[in-house]
């Protein structure tokens, strides 16, 4: 079977949920291998076997640590150039699309970011997306060289296939223009118990209708209730009721979780644009002609400060 690459995003040796799915979705195009850059591989390889993992190319280098991006372009270009695979798949982050850029102009190869699915298809990966602002589906697929992939987390569910991977230590050479950014310092980000907005099944996003920072605890509590994260739109953000980091929309994050619940948000193209990739939307929303519920696969008119304690209620009700 064909190598499909897989660049592993994990913090400290702990592999991140993205990951798993990039696995998911390699076994789809054909033999998974995992490219973990850093320190505590040992810690990983047990996970990254138990999805599929058939190698684990490992490069525990100081430069990982004291260069920004290059080194895992570094190693990337090196290991598919030495291995041919069929393509390689990278997390749809910042860093990811930024390294997918670097190594697909390094090996003259076609590009395609922010994938909400990969299939095998005759001519290789076949990819669907969302262009112009979510307003349409497409299918991709790249025509030169070996197709870089970045993928959207949630695109697929984890599906563990236990397999033990061979381990391969790999001396990479970093060029003198990999040094041109070094990091000076790191500082850990602060994290609460819900799961980060990006990753997250379930979604509960606040908006215009919260009207006010102190409002938004209607809206944690149906984030907690349901395991969710807490997403905001440009409005809410803006007017200073949440943090710009949970901003969900064209200019905040993308998210396409299982479960997206939209409160008070009017459905501007925006914020659309962040989350119509949701696999199901549900909208609550006084206003029975404000356009998210053209988007919702289900929709409740009415005042979102009766509607969300009911669903508390009825949801913690079901499950005592």
């Amino acid at each position: 079977m064909a190598e499909i690459l897989v660049l592993v995003d994990h913090t400290e040796g702990v592999v991140r949920k993205p990951t798993l799915e990039l696995l998911t979705l390699a076994r789809r195009l054909g033999e998974p291998s995992a490219v973990f850059l850093g320190r505590n591989a040992d810690t990983a390889t047990e996970a990254l076997g138990r999805y599929g993992a058939h190698k684990v190319y490992v490069v525990d280098a100081p430069e990982v640590d004291e260069l920004l991006v290059t080194p895992a372009v570094d190693a990337l270009t090196q290991i598919a150039g030495s291995t041919g695979p069929a393509a390689i798949l990278l997390p749809s982050n910042p860093d990811g699309k930024e390294t997918a850029a670097r190594v697909a102009l390094r090996l003259e190869s076609g590009l395609i970011t922010d994938a909400v699915d990969v299939t095998a298809g005759e001519d290789g990966p076949v990819t669907e997306q969302s262009a112009f602002a979510a307003t349409y589906q497409v299918t991709a697929h790249v025509t030169r060289g070996i197709p870089v992939i970045t993928v959207k987390p949630n695109a697929a569910a984890p599906e563990p296939a236990p397999v033990t991977p061979e381990v391969e230590k790999w001396d990479v050479t970093f060029g003198p223009a990999s040094a041109a950014a070094k990091v000076l310092s790191r500082s850990p980000r602060e994290r609460g118990d819900r799961p980060e907005l990006t990753e997250a099944d379930v979604v509960v996003s606040g908006g215009r209708g919260v009207n006010g920072a102190e409002n938004f605890a209607v809206i944690e509590r149906v984030a907690d209730t349901l395991g969710a994260a807490v997403g905001a739109s440009r409005a809410a953000v803006d007017a200073g009721w949440y943090p710009h980091s949970h901003q969900v929309g064209q200019t905040g994050t993308q998210v396409s979780p299982q479960l997206y619940l939209a409160a008070g948000i009017s459905g501007a193209i925006q914020h659309r644009a962040g989350m119509q990739t949701s696999k199901t939307i549900v909208a609550v929303n006084k206003d029975q002609d404000a356009p998210i519920f053209e988007l919702a696969d289900y929709g409740v008119v009415g005042d979102l400060f009766q509607v969300l304690p009911q669903l508390v209620e009825e949801i913690e009700r079901r499950r005592s």
